[in-house]
This record gives structure tokens, C-alpha cells and sequence, in this order.
């Protein structure tokens, strides 16, 4: 078996063969003005006062444009939560953890489940959170990503549907991807990396009609078409619980991320992040920061 960091290695970049990071920068409006701390803000969207926790790196200059990153939390969490157990502050990014807003059985929740708050536009709110963070601070807007976790990873999926000209990649993480009845047609193909465990009971793995929830693999195999893929990726076992399929001759990669017996839970965390299992094969927040790093806009 191979040693973590060996494995570490080859996930985050033989197995996905991932491209060289285009060395252009678009710097956003914020590059030059004194930036707010870390801490919890506000802002206003779609008539509400919706809130976001943002974590800005130590080494944050704004003379130089940083990545940001969106995280989106699962029905009844909160983005402090999934700050705590996600492990994405380690990474070399300003990253923002927005809240939904309250759904049914008073959890928040974002647009596209059924369970979500009426009427809300979450991703009205992500162009207006996007266009008040890139205005105080000195963002790459060629370097903007989305992951999250179960109904927060199915809403990135929304994102790259609908705000692809905003949105570099995404990474959803145990996804719950209720389908819509709407068309997806994204403006460009987009990079997407998914990562699901096959014993997640909570959005089970092979889906579930019932709660219109599909298969998780044809979920991926639907935006390796999107993406003009070849429809035979390769598999690889990485260590004893962990099978990679890497799609190829894509406009933009598709990567799917099988973690064997894997609960509804964040790789590479603490029993926190859901029920199940999780492995410690790899850090999830690693492989989407090595993800996101090689997938910038054009």
C-alpha cells in the first residue's frame, strides 16, 4: 500500500494529470484598499440581510490578487461550522463561508432543494456576495471557485449551470444535486471535481427517486458531456478506499472521487463533518486546493 504522502501525491496530481495554472490575473476593484479582517459581515441581497463568515490569509497582500473561494454549508448547518471541520482556511486563499436562509423545519438552506426558503435567489446573492468582496479586497477574478457539502456541494452545481462566466471550478463535496427539470447550460465548460462516499446514507450514493436525487455517477457522467469528454474514463485505486475516474480529451476536466464505504462526511476530518465514515487516505481540502490552483478562468 502506498505511504500517505505518496498517495497525497498522487491524487492531487498524476491522477488527474492536472494542466499549468494560466499565469494571467484579473485584479478586482479591491486591489490597493486597506482590507477588514477576518470575521463574520453582512450583506444585503434580494430585499434580506444575508450574513458570511470570511477567513483572509495571514499572508494576504492588496497589492497582490488573491483566490477566493466560496463554501457553501449542508441543510441546518452554518458556514462556521463547515469552517471548522473543512480545513480550507489552510489553504492560500481568501475563502467566505455564506449562510442560507431558513427553510423548512426552520435549517438553513440554499436554492434548488426542496426543502430550501421560497422565493430566495441564492444565486442572485452570489453575484451580489462576489461583487462586495472583489470591491474590498484584492481578488484574482479569474481565480473565484465553489465547493461545499451536501445541499451546499448540490448548489455549486447550480453555480456552474448558471455563473460560469464567475465561477472557475467547482468542487462539491457529498452532493446532494436534486434535479431541477431545468436545462444546464452553462456559458463555457466548466472543471468539476466531485467527491462522494458509497455508503453515504444520507444521499446515497446511488441515488434515490423518491427525493429526485440521481445516481452520482451519472450526475458526473451529465457534465462529462457538457465538458465534450470521452465517455471511458480511467480508474485507479488509490489505497484500500479510494477509486478515482478521470475523464479525458475534456474542454475541462471531470474528475469523480469514490471513497469506498465513505458516510456523508468531509475526507480527511473529524466525525463532525457527518455520519459515516471518513477516510484519512486524503484531505479533501488539499485535493480541491490542488483542483482549484490548476483551474483558473482563461
Amino acid at each position: 500500500m502506498k505511504t500517505l504522502a505518496a498517495l497525497t501525491a498522487l491524487v492531487t496530481v498524476t491522477a488527474f494529470m492536472l494542466p499549468t495554472a494560466s499565469a494571467s490575473v484579473a485584479a478586482s476593484p479591491g486591489c490597493g484598499k486597506q482590507a477588514a479582517p477576518s470575521g463574520d459581515y453582512t450583506v444585503t441581497s434580494g430585499g434580506l440581510t444575508r450574513t458570511y463568515r470570511l477567513h483572509v490569509p495571514d499572508n494576504y497582500k492588496p497589492s497582490k490578487a488573491s483566490r477566493l473561494i466560496l463554501v457553501y454549508h449542508g441543510r441546518g448547518k452554518t458556514g462556521a461550522q463547515t469552517e471548522a471541520f473543512s480545513g480550507l482556511d489552510r489553504l492560500d486563499a481568501i475563502v467566505a463561508y455564506p449562510n442560507g436562509v431558513i427553510g423548512d423545519e426552520d435549517k438553513q438552506a440554499w436554492q434548488g432543494a426542496p426543502y430550501s426558503a421560497p422565493g430566495v435567489d441564492d444565486v442572485e446573492f452570489t453575484n451580489d456576495l462576489l461583487d462586495q468582496l472583489e470591491s474590498a479586497y484584492c481578488v484574482d477574478t479569474k481565480a473565484v471557485f465553489a465547493t461545499g457539502k451536501s445541499n451546499g456541494a448540490g448548489f455549486t452545481g447550480i453555480l456552474a449551470c448558471q455563473l460560469a462566466d464567475r465561477i472557475a471550478a467547482i468542487a462539491p463535496v457529498s452532493g446532494a444535486f436534486y434535479i431541477q427539470g431545468t436545462h444546464c447550460a452553462p456559458s463555457r465548460p466548466i472543471p468539476v471535481l466531485d467527491i462522494h462516499g458509497t455508503g453515504d446514507t444520507t444521499i446515497p450514493y446511488g441515488g434515490d427517486g423518491q427525493r429526485d436525487l440521481p445516481d452520482v455517477q451519472t450526475w458526473v457522467r451529465d457534465w462529462s458531456v457538457r465538458d465534450h469528454c470521452r465517455q471511458d474514463p480511467k480508474t485507479e485505486q488509490l489505497g484500500d478506499d479510494v477509486l478515482t475516474f478521470t475523464y479525458k480529451g475534456c474542454k475541462a476536466d471531470v474528475v469523480h472521487i469514490a471513497v469506498t464505504d465513505g458516510g456523508h462526511s468531509w475526507p480527511g476530518s473529524d466525525s463532525t463533518s457527518g455520519p459515516g465514515y471518513v477516510t484519512q487516505t486524503f484531505q479533501a481540502a488539499d485535493l480541491i486546493g490542488s483542483f482549484f490552483q490548476a483551474h483558473k478562468l482563461s
